[in-house]
């Protein structure tokens, strides 16, 4: 059986963008449909459409903390405080095995914006060397974060 860092791994390698990935691999367990899922991420990857802000993966994660445990209609704005301690641990934990949240800094200043960044984003191959790892990295902390996690759907 296939565990959901492979299914966002897989779904990665198969052309779909970081932020895609991670939420797209949450989809059954929060409700959603696939397809929803790849929409929504869609403009998130590569640290915001390609301006390399926030990791694409870590913004996948925190789509996915929101939709577990974010603050709705009527709710209590304790579940904002909640869900903003969760995205702080999820980015922390993230930091402790990558260096950074920030995917300009995670593919050493390649420029996505441009050619020649793609260029070196391919010749150096980034997406298996970077990327990937960092899909891994959210989806299993995501999967760590809810052992033991209250559901609020």
């Amino acid at each position: 059986m296939k565990t959901r860092s492979d299914k966002a791994t897989e779904k990665f390698l198969a052309g779909y963008n970081c932020a895609q990935s991670v939420l797209w691999a949450f989809a059954d367990e929060l409700r959603m449909e696939p397809e929803t899922a790849l929409k929504i991420a869609c403009g998130f990857g590569a640290g915001m459409a390609r301006r390399q802000e926030t990791c694409g993966a870590v913004a996948g994660g925190i789509m996915v903390l929101g939709l577990r445990h974010g603050r709705g209609e009527g709710q209590d704005r304790a579940a904002t405080e909640d869900t903003y301690a969760r995205t702080q641990e999820l980015m922390r934990r993230f930091e402790d095995d990558h260096g950074t949240c920030a995917c300009r800094a995670l593919l050493g200043g390649c420029d996505l914006t441009t050619d020649e960044g793609r260029k070196l984003f391919k010749d150096r191959d980034l997406l298996n060397a970077t990327c990937k790892p960092c899909v891994r990295t959210v989806v299993a902390i995501l999967e760590d974060m809810t052992k033991g996690s209250v559901d609020r759907h």
